[in-house]
């Protein structure tokens, strides 16, 4: 049953009521919520929009008609309906002429019309309407309840889901791609800009839910999963979406959100054998791998493949990598491997900016090369991590000191104490130089300073460090101690391009 409108209530023939104004269709049949009557001069603060008023007229002796109906369009009253035979035996002209020149309905009420009967033909419209409205919710979410029962769960709970709305249902992935929609044929230029919206809602990490409006159509977009592991979206085209419709909705959100999560379990018992054929893949034993991943997900990526190590996520990037992965099928493989995450990248496949931007991860990529080179290739993608973002191994640009732990950082602060502690230009001096391969006439000129005054600054340092320089093992360790606490500082240079 549809919502009460003026044109049903004008329609009733034993209210007996007469259109004096011409009422557009629109008008018609707009959802009237209530009934009032008053003869108040400005009944405006104590009305609801979306009411019809009735009146008898008796104020227009303490107000104008213009004035009137002005409060009353500004307060968004649906129609005015005049009681005859009352107070004035018709409707005056001047109440027609503004009702005309605002476009407010206005209606006759004939004096054997009582007031009274208006009101309650409007709420028991209203009252029956409330009725059919929760009787369909309860259908509509058995009928979701059952359809979720078949062999593919959420596209027959989806598409059930739009067949009672009326109107489209998508759902999307972790990754922002549309997983399943019914009906399929929504506009590519509507697609694309709701892709978009939707993949900035799960790029936020917070669960979220909003309306985005795409060339004049609405779109309410709820994310699934918990805040910082969202599954993915569900996204509703239809009119008219009340409570009752939202209850429904709501229903299917918490089936989607409860399977995804369900996946993300299953994804999980995945983990151990996505490691197994990362290990198979790394030990050599290729054919062994790609027949197990075939069989649970698809084709590896063919060769020629980069590695990459994922590391220092915020959030779990788990769900958003095997959505990608089913996207683009053999473009992209993931494994665990203790706390990062190696991926394995087809020819033309990129790192996904998610991972860094949402999931707050670093990312290091090797060179491209095949499986038979792929454990030398995870070395290099985890030489290359950068503090932030993305970065590709560079050939000859391997810094050893990178990942120095703390002994070791504490051993080489402890080397050049000394030094340090003498305070002048005696460690810049020591530094270049080792950088000129310990040769007194290139590092004074590099300085622009004597030799001599060379010579006097590098025995005074090896006397310190109590190291004999002239010997090459003395010369690298302190040139590596020097390393390590460059890195620390962050003074080292850069030695990895952006991927």
């Amino acid at each position: 049953m549809s919502a009460p409108t003026l044109g049903a209530l004008l329609d009733r023939r034993d209210l007996h009521l007469r259109a004096v104004t011409r009422i557009p269709s629109a008008r018609r049949d707009a959802e009237l919520r209530w009934v009032h009557s008053s003869d108040l001069p400005d009944p405006s603060p104590f009305l609801d929009d979306g009411v019809a008023l009735l009146t008898t007229g008796s104020q227009f002796g303490r107000t104008s008609a213009h004035d009137y109906v002005g409060r009353l369009v500004d307060r968004g009253v649906r129609a005015l309906g005049f009681g005859t035979g009352v107070v004035i035996p018709a409707v005056p002209d001047d109440l027609v002429a503004a009702c005309e020149r605002t476009g407010l309905p206005l209606f006759e009420v004939p004096y054997r019309t009582p007031f009274l009967a208006i009101a309650r033909a409007c709420a028991d419209a209203n009252a029956a309407h409330a009725f059919a409205r929760r009787s369909w919710a309860l259908a509509a979410q058995r009928s979701v309840s059952l359809a979720a029962l078949r062999s593919d769960p959420l596209p027959a709970a989806i598409g059930e889901l739009a067949h009672q709305l009326g109107g489209w249902v998508g759902l999307f992935d972790a990754a922002g791609g549309l997983s399943a929609a019914r009906p399929t044929d929504l506009p590519e230029t509507a697609a694309v800009p709701l892709a978009d919206a939707v993949s900035r809602m799960l790029d936020a990490g917070g669960r979220s839910a909003d309306t985005v409006t795409i060339r004049g159509s609405a779109f309410s977009v709820q994310t699934l999963g918990r805040g910082g592991s969202l599954r993915g979206a569900l996204a509703i085209s239809a009119a008219d979406v009340d409570q009752e419709a939202r209850g429904v909705i709501t229903t299917v959100v918490a089936m989607a959100g409860f399977a995804l999560e369900h996946a993300a379990g299953l994804s999980r018992g995945h983990a151990a054998l996505r490691t197994g054929v990362l290990r198979s893949l790394a030990g050599g034993d290729t054919a062994l791998a790609a027949s197990i991943a075939e069989a649970a997900w698809g084709a590896l990526p063919a060769e020629p493949v980069r590695a990459g190590v994922l590391a220092g996520c915020a959030d779990d990037p788990t769900g958003f990598l095997e959505a990608r992965a089913a996207h683009v099928p053999g473009a992209l493989f993931f494994a665990p491997q203790g706390d990062e995450i190696v991926l394995v990248l087809g020819e033309g496949e990129d790192a996904p900016e998610p991972l860094w931007t949402r999931f707050g991860g670093r990312v290091g990529l090797s060179r491209p090369t095949g499986y038979a080179r792929l454990a030398a290739a995870i070395d290099e993608a985890r030489a290359a991590l950068p503090d932030d973002g993305a970065s590709t191994y560079s050939p000859g640009s391997a810094d050893l000191f990178r990942s120095a732990s703390r002994d070791q950082l504490a051993a080489a602060r402890a080397l050049l104490e000394p030094v340090r502690r003498a305070g002048g230009p005696l460690e810049h001096h020591l530094r270049a130089w080792l950088d000129n391969d310990a040769s007194n006439d290139r590092t004074a000129a590099a300085l622009g300073i004597h030799r001599h005054t060379v010579r006097a600054h590098i025995q005074r340092a090896g006397e310190l460090l109590g190291l004999d320089l002239t010997s090459f093992s003395a010369r690298a360790r302190v040139w590596a101690a020097l390393r390590v606490c460059d890195v620390d500082s962050g003074s080292a240079p850069r030695l990895f391009e952006d991927a």
